[in-house]
């Protein structure tokens, strides 16, 4: 799989790269590689991308586990796109999907989710999931007026100073014993939650995953497991 690099037309230092299933041809991400991360892909056989919010290399999957073992690596014929075959471990997106190319615009310009098929299945958000990905998008792509964009902008210290006041207005609101006060701070508390999962790139669907590995097991026996550990 020898490129040579000096021939890759590099944009402001980048070269989009499209990611495609090397097995059934679906394509799961488009992402963008700098000369470093290709040179990282092409070393290391398992995708590297720049992350243009973050300024930084990222391996995909360092801390999911979906990492993406490399097949191939075509370039096109101006040189200036890449796509890259590869066997995906798990799933593609942040969100839970298999790719990221779950959702279609109708002749309206209404953004949905395509209904029925397999990708749509896999994904069947919960409402807190579906939190979880309008959580991510404003962290990628922050509108100009987004309460949720000013807490990634505050950084991590912002976000826990706020999950920690909901939290203690949790707790005032369960000793009140007032319904309607527990169900506004308990709501207000999972979000900001999600907030902070957020900031470490950590979608609800970990939460899910994570409850559905736990069926089965008492509790007792799950904290036993961890001091194991």
């Amino acid at each position: 799989m020898d490129i040579d690099l000096a021939k890759m037309t590099f944009k402001d230092g980048l070269i989009p790269a499209i990611v495609q299933d090397a097995e059934n041809k679906d394509v799961l991400m488009m992402a963008y590689m700098n000369a470093e991360s290709l040179a990282l892909s092409l070393e290391t056989g398992e995708t590297h991308f720049w992350s243009r919010s973050r300024k930084k290399l990222w391996r995909k999957g360092e801390t999911s586990g979906h990492i993406q073992k490399i097949k191939n690596i075509l370039v096109d014929c101006d040189e200036d796109t890449l796509l890259i075959e590869v066997e995906q471990v798990e799933v593609a997106c942040h969100t839970g999907a298999q790719s990221c190319f779950f959702r279609g615009l109708t002749p309206e310009g209404e953004l949905i989710n395509f209904p029925e098929t397999e990708q749509a299945k896999k994904l069947n958000p919960s409402r807190l999931e579906s939190l979880s990905q309008t959580i991510f998008q404003r962290k990628m792509a922050p509108p100009t007026k987004s309460y949720t964009s000013l807490l990634f902008q505050g950084g991590i210290d912002r976000i826990l100073k706020k999950v920690a006041e909901e939290s203690g207005e949790f707790i005032i609101g369960a000793k009140n014993g007032n319904r309607e006060e527990i169900i506004h701070e308990a709501t207000d508390l999972i979000y900001h939650l999600l907030v902070a999962l957020g900031y470490y790139d950590i979608p609800f669907q970990a939460i899910e995953d994570e409850l559905e590995s736990r069926t089965g097991r008492s509790g007792l026996e799950e904290k036993a497991s961890r001091k194991d550990k």
